[in-house]
């Protein structure tokens, strides 16, 4: 027999007890069903996790800081750096540069920051202010709505969050009545007035007494553009100057105060850019090793997709139970068919049937349950998919979201799932009836006339 005769013959077989296959088939379509509904909630909840720490940080960045002992800033009273070694190292240009070297990574800059009071005429607000070197900034994906971002070899300029400039409000008014959270400024301007005095444009009262008064420099600086509106609320809020101007405003601060400020032991932080999120926890492995501490979204997310990967083996497990059943399921219908089939299997085996065809045969029969089952639920399954993400998505979403983020999809099929699917189930079919195809191959033909 060729194969299109064995195909033929399994088919016809098949349906000549179409009760019991259908039955067959069905145990199937439920076990690979639940397999990828299970398996598709999570990846949701993997998506979910995502999209919710998009929404706080880039997953690109990876923010480095140095050991106890290094970094510059305000000095800390009773500290001190303590022996150096190999992880206790500078953050400066030298471990910059190495760090820009590390494959996968597109920009390293510096990172200082600051909280800052801003005036344009009689508005002020008071901002967090992050200083990074101007040629780095755009590498990050800062992309601007208005203006322009930081060049090289800016100085007195800045670059307004998308959020920041509905800040400004109006000191001589009440809170309530001045505060709308929409802009009342133009900042793209080149008169802003930038202290570190956070009583700066206040109405005079409740102020220090001139024996106590702290004088603040004020700078004047150029606004030149404000950034787009990014998935995540990292920009939103702040302002980014050139990291050397932040360094002395933050100086000029430490001695109105009567503060020591250290700008000689190296940065206190520095941002890492990655091209790939793939190879985040790679570089930030890498940037350990060097005697760092890093901190990235990225490490976050790894944990919640953990955390979702687990769900997924609880679940799959249970889909797999349903699929295991399936395949009792299929050998007993290919044990019934043997029994019912033993004068065809001894007639064939009579006229000189070849012993492997025979076994093809029910093993064929085996796998167009397990196909046709597999191909059934895979239907089913994105049916299911299209109501989790549809009907009932506002009951699923609040029990499973546990990212704090805005949940769109409950369930997602990627695409090489319902392949892999397929192939399953038509490879437990085979395999379901390999055992009954081996007693049917092996049955003596004069045994079985005798016993029909």
């Amino acid at each position: 027999m060729n194969n299109l005769d064995i195909l033929g013959l399994s088919m016809r077989n098949l349906l000549r007890r179409k009760t019991r296959s259908i039955l067959a088939v069905t145990g199937v379509i439920i076990g690979i069903c639940a397999i990828i509904a299970t398996l598709s909630i999570g990846f949701g909840l993997q998506e979910s996790f995502r999209a919710s720490l998009e929404q706080w940080g880039n997953l690109h960045l990876v923010t480095v800081y140095p050991t106890s002992g290094g970094g510059g800033g305000y000095a800390v009273v009773g500290g001190g750096s303590g022996p150096q070694d190999k992880k206790n190292v500078k953050l400066d240009e030298k471990a910059l540069n190495a760090m820009e070297k590390i494959n996968g990574v597109s920009g390293v800059s510096p990172r200082e920051d600051t909280y800052l009071t801003f005036g344009i005429g009689k508005y002020i607000a008071s901002i967090s202010v992050i200083g990074v070197r101007p040629d780095m900034i755009e590498k990050f994906n800062y992309e601007v709505q208005e203006g322009r971002n930081l060049h090289a070899g800016d100085k007195n300029v800045l670059v307004f969050g998308n959020q920041t400039p509905g800040t400004f409000y109006n000191p001589r008014k009440s809170w309530g009545s001045s505060y709308s959270g929409k802009p009342v400024v133009d900042v793209i301007t080149d008169k802003i007035v930038v202290t570190a005095d956070w009583n700066y444009g206040q109405p005079q009262r409740n102020l220090p007494t001139d024996a106590n008064k702290v004088v603040y420099k004020e700078y004047t600086f150029k606004g030149v553009g404000i950034l787009a509106n990014a998935e995540n609320y990292e920009t939103a809020y702040n302002v980014y100057i050139p990291i050397d101007v932040v360094r002395k405003i933050n100086e000029d601060k430490a001695k109105a105060e009567k503060q020591r400020y250290d700008k000689t032991s190296g940065y206190r932080q520095a941002m890492v850019f990655v091209d790939n999120i793939e190879d985040v926890k790679r570089v930030s492995d890498t940037i350990r090793e060097m005697g760092f501490q890093t901190s990235s979204m990225n490490d976050a997310l790894e944990t919640m997709q953990n955390q979702a990967r687990m769900i997924q083996m609880i679940l799959g497990g249970i889909g797999a139970i349903s699929l295991l059943v399936a395949a009792l399921g299929i050998t007993n219908t290919m044990i019934m068919s043997i029994y019912e089939r033993t004068k065809e299997i001894g007639v064939m085996k009579v006229i000189g049937a070849n012993l492997p065809d025979i076994r093809k045969l029910f093993l064929v029969e085996a796998a167009i349950i397990g196909f046709v089952g597999g191909l059934a639920g895979i239907g089913l399954s994105y049916l299911l998919s299209l109501l989790m993400n549809t009907a009932l998505l506002p009951a699923l979403s609040s029990i499973l979201n546990s990212g704090g983020g805005e949940v769109t999809r409950i369930s997602i099929i990627p695409l090489w799932l319902p392949l892999a699917a397929l192939g399953f189930s038509t490879a437990i079919g085979v395999l379901s009836g390999y055992s009954p195809a081996r007693r049917a191959m092996n049955m003596s033909a004069l045994e079985s006339l005798r016993n029909e």
